[in-house]
């Protein structure tokens, strides 16, 4: 004869089945962390794509892809290194193909940037000119939602007054070097040069491109070079305070930080809440040089520890300058390496 299980009440029934729940959505939870389909338990540790391909028009990532990927990198960062490119490969079909690609490799999209040369416009006191950048800004949201990053990145640009002389890039004009007797550090600055105008048409620009990244689902980040309008973490908050929206974050990055005589945790914690991704750099003992990772005097442990005290769960993304003779997959292999020791 068979043991009758004694009834329960619909209360007792409904507690089980709910706990029994919990228990599944818990176990889920752990795998999602443990394959990188959830939120990880400590922050992902990523590369940049440009660590393995150029930042000239028509690079594409999928090599890069496929490297990083197969070192065991977590996450990567994608970006567009052209307006043409937006067009000529930046497509929906590519787009699809690379978000399979990622998907095999389990590499979550830390974040979607756009290099300079694609928004240089967003500083501009010229109305169709900054529209201009608004507009493509707007179709790397498109393309972040689609590869499913969470947030859409720019370096902050610099005002359009300002020129590098001779040209070129503006934030890599940090010496002289070898400077010859007489000669001086100098930037030249447009007579019509109006710091006010641009920084309070700066603070517009921004609000505008908060809001179209939103639109998409997603949070915004800027971050910080040299001669830029967002120089450091205190720029940074000064910006913040204007806009005060919690989908506006700053992307740190350890050596141009370091390279300004700032200490990388000291920035961390300045920026607290508002900090949703780092580029992670070594420095040399000048501070002027970003060495490979490893070799220079840049504080990982330091950085690690700062990032937990403030429950940081974002990415941090190696960016390696291509030194000449440097064995990039040699220097990101060490990396990933160092960042899982200093991340427990």
């Amino acid at each position: 004869m068979k043991a009758h299980s004694p009834a329960i009440s619909r209360r007792e029934f409904l507690a089980q089945t709910s706990c029994a729940a919990a228990s599944l959505a818990g176990a889920a939870a752990m795998a999602a962390d443990a394959t990188g389909g959830g939120k990880p338990a400590r922050p992902r540790i990523g590369s940049v794509s440009w660590n393995f391909h150029s930042l000239a028009p028509g690079a594409n990532p999928e090599e890069a892809i496929d490297i990083i990927g197969g070192m065991g990198f977590e996450s990567i960062e994608l970006i567009v290194c052209a307006r043409d490119d937006l067009k000529n490969y930046w497509t929906d079909a590519k787009a699809d193909q690379l978000k399979k690609q990622l998907e095999r490799h389990r590499l979550a999209v830390s974040q979607f940037a756009l290099f300079q040369p694609v928004v240089e416009g967003l500083t501009s006191l010229d109305a169709d000119d900054r529209k201009r950048s608004v507009d493509y800004f707007e179709n790397g949201c498109r393309l972040a939602a689609k590869l499913g990053a969470p947030l859409v990145n720019i370096v902050a640009p610099w005002a359009r007054e300002l020129q590098r002389p001779g040209g070129g890039y503006l934030p890599r004009h940090i010496e002289v070097f070898r400077a010859r007797e007489g000669q001086k550090f100098s930037i030249k600055v447009a007579p019509t040069f109006d710091y006010d105008a641009v920084w309070q048409q700066w603070v517009a620009t921004v609000r505008e491109l908060l809001a179209r990244a939103k639109a998409h689902g997603l949070k915004f980040t800027i971050e910080h070079h040299t001669h830029c309008l967002i120089p450091d973490a205190d720029a940074f908050l000064r910006l913040w305070d204007a806009i005060r929206d919690p989908d506006l974050g700053y992307n740190l990055d350890t050596g141009w930080t370091l390279l300004q005589r700032e200490y990388p945790p000291v920035a961390i914690h300045k920026a607290g809440p508002r900090l949703m991704n780092l580029h992670m750099r070594d420095i040399d003992g000048l501070m002027r040089i970003f060495v490979a990772v490893g070799t220079g005097v840049m504080d990982f442990q330091a950085i690690a520890d700062t990032l937990k005290r403030i429950g940081f769960r974002g990415s941090l993304d190696i960016e390696q300058d291509h030194n000449q003779g440097m064995d990039m997959k040699e220097t990101c292999g060490r990396y990933l390496k160092l960042m899982k020791q200093c991340l427990g």
